[in-house]
């Protein structure tokens, strides 16, 4: 696994955990302490912030989980990945790209775009 892949790997897994001890313990492990998060719809910082955003996604769409699409690639302190929501082993309803800059192993400033949406 490269570093690209860990780090890609521990956001979904923060974004995962429903447990809001465990969720803040991913974030920490995840982001760094100063961390902001924007995209379209949302936009926050540090861990209060980014623990309060995915808790909120949680509880909009109960029941669904991240998946990692495909290789995270990046280049210098930049990391591109894509991702997946959907019901397990079903399809996704939501995807999207994120942008991501790297402090020490962790994101410090992530960038979302969404590739797919549900209809309204």
């Amino acid at each position: 696994m490269t570093d690209l892949e860990r780090i890609a790997d521990a956001y979904v897994a923060a974004w995962n955990a429903s447990e809001p001890g465990e969720r803040m313990r991913l974030v920490k492990a995840a982001f760094t302490e100063d961390a902001s998060f924007r995209d379209p719809i949302m936009k926050c910082e540090g861990y209060a912030g980014i623990d309060a955003m995915i808790a909120g996604v949680q509880e909009r769409f109960a029941g669904l989980r991240f998946v990692r699409k495909g290789t995270p690639d990046g280049f210098d302190e930049m990391i591109r990945f894509s991702w997946a929501l959907g019901p397990e082993g079903s399809a996704s309803i939501v995807e999207g790209t994120d942008i991501g800059v790297v402090e020490d192993g962790r994101l410090a400033r992530v960038t979302g775009f969404f590739d797919k949406l549900p209809a309204h």
